[in-house]
């Protein structure tokens, strides 16, 4: 059996007792960052085998999960933070597990997603998740133009590299829209800047951790 396992998103203690049991329990531990996974094992005084998957070795690595999973293998399958297959090379696996006819469950938890719709003060009963966005600005740029008639709230993610840069875009496109970003979930500097992108641009003092950008629907102007 392979288990999908959602891992904390930050704050260490945000794991089930059920994930840090399986993890306990399986023969291995395929993950997309080995030095953060053993962070975790090492907070839960778990010792296993781990190796890594990613974009680059995702072929090769399924093939040895398939072939070990035949062999009676359990293996448990972690992102580096939060649930697995959203914005990770994930599915990959999924689409040949099912092809081959072996079974697979997920293990529940965080979600960056889920977390921020929380923490947004946008509507949370519709929306898209965008990921992240293209690096190359005209198809970036082209893709957020086409969000003008967008009514749902749209969750993108964004590299502090390129956090500055997105909201400058959103000022200059969607000028008027209610947009929320929220920086470090979970973790002792939490925030969420609200606002047009013009405000949240202005309170964006430091670009320094993880980012989630929302934006509001095409309809929504905020709580009256």
């Amino acid at each position: 059996m392979l288990y999908f396992t959602a891992t904390p998103i930050g704050n260490l203690e945000d794991i089930t007792y059920r994930a840090i049991r399986i993890m306990r329990e399986v023969d291995y531990i395929i993950c997309e960052n080995t030095r953060k996974t053993r962070i975790l094992l090492n907070k839960y005084g778990i010792k296993k085998s781990m190796k890594p998957y990613n974009d680059y070795n995702k072929k090769r690595q399924c093939e040895w999960i398939i072939e070990n999973l035949k062999k009676g293998m359990d293996i448990v399958f972690v992102s580096s933070a939060g649930s697995p297959l959203i914005s990770d090379p994930g599915f990959y696996l999924v689409k040949h597990l099912i092809q081959e006819d072996l079974e697979f469950t997920s293990i529940p938890g965080p979600s960056a997603v889920i977390n921020s719709l929380i923490l947004s003060g946008l509507p949370p009963d519709r929306f898209i998740f965008a990921g992240y966005l293209p690096k190359k600005r005209e198809k970036r740029l082209r893709l957020l133009k086409n969000l003008e008639n967008e009514t749902r709230t749209v969750v993108i993610f964004e590299s502090p590299k390129r956090i500055r840069r997105l909201i400058e875009e959103l000022e200059q496109l969607l000028p008027d829209r209610e947009i929320s970003l929220v920086k470090e979930m979970t973790k002792i500097y939490q925030k969420t800047i609200r606002g047009k992108p013009r405000t949240v641009l202005e309170n964006l003092s430091s670009v320094k951790g993880e980012f989630v950008v929302l934006i509001g629907g095409k309809d929504w102007t905020g709580i009256k």
